[in-house]
């Protein structure tokens, strides 16, 4: 079973969600965890849920000088997701010209969004796993 959520949802701890099935449920996390593409949760029933990251409207950055395009959009505190050689961070025309100006090649992509975490971040509880769904079986 599967559960389809952008990044903006894949960060709250409580939400209500509809899996891939169609079944709705309520998802709980640990305050502070992010869930990621492969992530799997289970169900209070026993069941296991695998997350999948939705494509996103996307800004892909590739630059000669590409740790500096990254330090300015990092002093920026925006979600940046690193690459093989690219940096991608949801469409946001103010940063889409900074990075044109900082000489990076932009390109606009639709794709599953999985942003760095940052050092501080908590990858999982005390149960080894990103949290709890809670089943709405009807």
């Amino acid at each position: 079973m599967k559960l389809v959520l952008p990044f903006e949802q894949r960060q709250k701890s409580r939400l209500r969600v509809r899996l891939e099935n169609g079944e709705e449920a309520a998802l709980m996390l640990p305050r502070g965890r992010v869930l990621r593409t492969g992530d799997r949760v289970k169900t209070m029933g026993g069941r296991e849920v695998e997350i999948v990251a939705a494509p996103e409207k996307l800004l892909h950055i590739e630059a000669d000088d590409l740790a500096r395009v990254a330090y300015h959009l990092g002093n920026r505190h925006v979600p940046l997701q690193v690459g093989d050689g690219f940096l991608r961070i949801a469409e946001d025309h103010v940063l889409e010209e900074l990075a044109r100006r900082l000489g990076a090649r932009v390109s606009r992509v639709e794709a599953p969004f999985d942003p760095e975490t940052g050092a501080y971040s908590h990858q999982h509880d005390e149960m080894g796993h990103g949290g709890k769904i809670h089943d709405h079986h009807r």
